[in-house]
């Protein structure tokens, strides 16, 4: 049987675990200690866990993070979430087919009262932002509680492989996202003073101003804070297309978290929607775990990501499709795969540029949104509330990290901590850190004279990013430090650079060569950064150079391969070139062009029409029916449709039902929004009753 486990990655260290045996439809399978059964299944080559209700179409995973209920099954016979359940010895398991049914009932359950705990501080999110403000509450000694639904701290932190941008004194920049979780969670644990609840979910902020918490998935707690935090990071937005749920399309944290955490890889052949920092870092991680990037499709003109997230795919190999829309994923029951076209200006498909590629799986990444519900409904009803993160602004991670330092320090003051005033300087770099992408300039700045060593700097685009200047122990490359945003330029000779490499290998973008004209001016070498296996590459290898747009340069041979101090697990290349292009070199091919060919023929999906609301398999057809008939509720939308009464409670379908709105060109303040759940997430009734709760008080 084949399976689909990453055993080897540049990045990422492949842990012992202690293999179990669990069942899928009694066929034994191998599972690990602690994954969960979604991980469990995709390391088997399952995809696809049952059949919707409605239609009996195949559902798979699709958010990962327990958001939505496409990923449902039997386990043991009660119906879970594969994607937030862990496996354990001899788990059963079976597909989901129609509705389940329900578990017979014990005569007379006990019930608990529910516990009730007052805090000074309740935080909901452990990521970057939630973990930034619990430390400035610990070093005051302020007491808090944090939850989070997840098993480990640190939120999307744990599923970042790559250095992070920004700056590197305030927000660990030039660190991976993973060691930085580490790093926090750490410096957090020190402080006695808060407490911390793993997973656990925030159900409900009420009215008399709790919050409603289910705890390790069984223990109901209400929790009355002080003080109320949110930072609950972002959720993906979706679009509508033919195939859109089909298994094989997922958002890109779902992608990234059987990558990077569950170490499964969920597909051979990847094509990306969305050229974001989100989509072009996820192709990023598919090529480092092995997976093949047919392309990624970008609607507007230019990738909003930072261009040397774009630079370093094209020079792999990665087709960027800018100005192009998806327009169908095809397959039966899984994707097989998925068709294109060129928009125009309206961003409306060109006939006649359709183009399609075969590939088993589609990534969304089409931007995010602020999970912001608890911080809205604390505010209607009159609790002190704060909100940081991207559950305030989506920006970076390292924007996050600052922000949840900032609001932890407000909160500080706010409970007459001993803190000095706030430095507006926090402030100012908070905002800075949060910026777009700024200005490109016209070319790199390449050295005019072949001879010593000189570093090329291939980074043309004003971001906010500085590790490259804390590098050099010279202090030979220099951003400005008042605003982290200037484009970086060398200051030294070519005699002066000490050869260290460190500039290569630790600069998050990989945008930094290095050029030694000491030994042969005609043919220099060209040091190049590198985040692959060092099994990929070998002294003696032919390789294809590119130079930063990707544009081939030609052949050079590897005469080295190593690592640097202090530059964890990025290897250096070292090739001979020529030196009408030495300085030109950016990259190193990775992937071939084979798998990016698009195929002969233009596949068009059998479907009428698109999926709005994948809980209860609701077409656009259905919504624009209505809307023409006059409907602007989108209360009556719902009753009539069903559409935002499935179990992810309207998060995905609600931002394309608007977009159904605009393009049949009704104004916004023409519709009635849609009435919130007093829930945020479904849970067992039981729960909320108090049966079996061990260690309580009998009712």
């Amino acid at each position: 049987m084949t399976s689909y486990r990453i055993l080897k990655h540049p990045i990422l260290p492949i842990p012992t675990r202690r293999e179990i045996k669990i069942y899928w439809q009694d066929r034994e399978l191998s599972a690990y200690e602690g994954e969960t059964i979604s991980a469990a299944l995709f390391a088997a080559g399952i995809r696809v866990f049952g059949e919707h209700a409605h239609d009996h179409s195949p559902q798979g995973i699709f958010c990962a993070n327990g958001q939505c209920s496409q990923c449902m099954l039997i386990a043991n016979g009660k119906p879970v979430k594969a994607c937030m359940e862990l496996v354990s010895p001899d788990l059963r398991l079976a597909p989901l087919q129609g509705l389940p049914d329900l578990p017979p009932v014990a005569a007379g359950p006990l019930l608990y009262e529910r516990k009730e705990i007052e805090v000074p501080v309740l935080i909901l999110g452990g990521g970057p932002a939630g973990l930034s403000a619990a430390i400035e509450l610990g070093k005051q000694g302020i007491k808090a509680l944090l939850v989070d639904d997840k098993h480990r701290l640190g939120g999307k932190l744990v599923l970042q492989t790559h250095r992070f941008f920004g700056s590197s004194s305030a927000v660990y920049a030039g660190t991976r996202g993973i060691d930085i979780a580490t790093r926090l969670e750490e410096e957090l644990r020190q402080y006695d003073s808060i407490d911390i609840w793993t997973y656990s979910t925030a159900l409900a902020v009420f009215s008399d101003k709790k919050v409603g918490i289910l705890r390790e998935g069984s223990q109901y707690a209400l929790v009355k804070p002080q003080i109320l935090l949110v930072t609950c990071g972002a959720r993906e937005k979706f679009l509508a297309f033919k195939g859109n749920t089909l298994p094989g399309v997922y958002g890109a944290g779902a992608f990234q978290t059987l990558v990077n955490r569950d170490l499964v890889r969920p597909a051979e052949k990847l094509f990306i929607i969305g050229g974001g920092n989100v989509g072009l870092i996820a192709a990023y991680h598919a090529l480092q775990a092995g997976i093949g990037v047919v392309g990624l499709a970008e609607a507007l003109p230019e990738c909003g990501g930072y261009k040397v997230h774009k630079d370093k795919l094209v020079r792999m190999g990665v087709p960027i499709y800018t100005s192009h829309t998806i327009l169908s994923a095809n397959g039966d029951d899984k994707v097989e795969s998925v068709t294109i076209a060129r928009v125009n200006e309206k961003f409306k498909p060109i006939p006649g540029s359709e183009a399609s590629f075969e590939c088993d799986s589609v990534l969304i990444a089409v931007g995010l949104d602020p999970v912001n519900e608890f911080y809205r409904k604390a505010v209607d009803f009159g609790m002190q509330a704060y909100v940081g993160g991207d559950a305030e602004e989506i920006a970076e991670a390292s924007a996050a990290i600052f922000s949840g330092k900032i609001r932890g320090a407000e909160i500080v003051r706010a409970l007459g901590g001993e803190m000095e005033e706030i430095p507006q300087a926090w402030y100012t770099t908070s905002q800075i850190l949060k910026s777009r992408p700024g200005k490109t300039v016209c070319k790199e700045v390449i050295p005019q004279l072949p001879s010593g060593v000189t570093p090329v700097i291939h980074c043309t685009q004003e971001i906010p990013c500085n590790p490259c200047s804390a590098l050099c122990p010279n202090g030979l490359i220099f951003v400005d430090s008042d605003d982290i945003r200037s484009i970086p330029t060398y200051t030294g000779d070519s005699e002066a650079c000490q050869v260290c490499k460190r500039c290569v290998a630790g600069c998050p973008g990989l945008a930094i060569t290095l050029v030694d004209f000491r030994k042969n001016a005609r043919t220099p070498v060209v040091a190049i950064p590198y985040e692959f296996t060092r099994e990929q590459i070998q002294r003696g290898d032919e390789v294809l150079v590119l130079d930063t747009e990707g544009t081939p340069l030609g052949s050079a041979e590897v005469i080295s391969v190593h690592g640097v101090a202090r530059c964890d697990n990025t290897l250096v290349v070292e090739v001979r070139a020529p030196l009408e292009y030495a300085t030109r070199i950016a990259g190193i091919r990775v992937q071939n062009n084979e798998i990016t060919q698009p195929l002969d023929h233009y596949v068009e999906h059998i479907k009428d029409d698109m999926i709005v609301c994948r809980c209860e398999r609701v077409t656009a057809g259905e919504i624009r029916g209505l809307i023409q008939k006059g409907y602007r509720d989108i209360n009556e939308i719902k009753i009539v449709t069903r559409a935002g009464m499935g179990a992810c409670g309207s998060k995905t379908c609600s931002a394309i039902i608007h977009r159904l709105f605009i393009e049949e060109g009704i104004n916004s303040n023409e519709i009635v929004e849609g009435t919130k759940r007093p829930l945020f997430m479904e849970v067992p009734l039981g729960i909320f009753a108090g049966e079996d709760q061990p260690g309580g008080k009998p009712v």
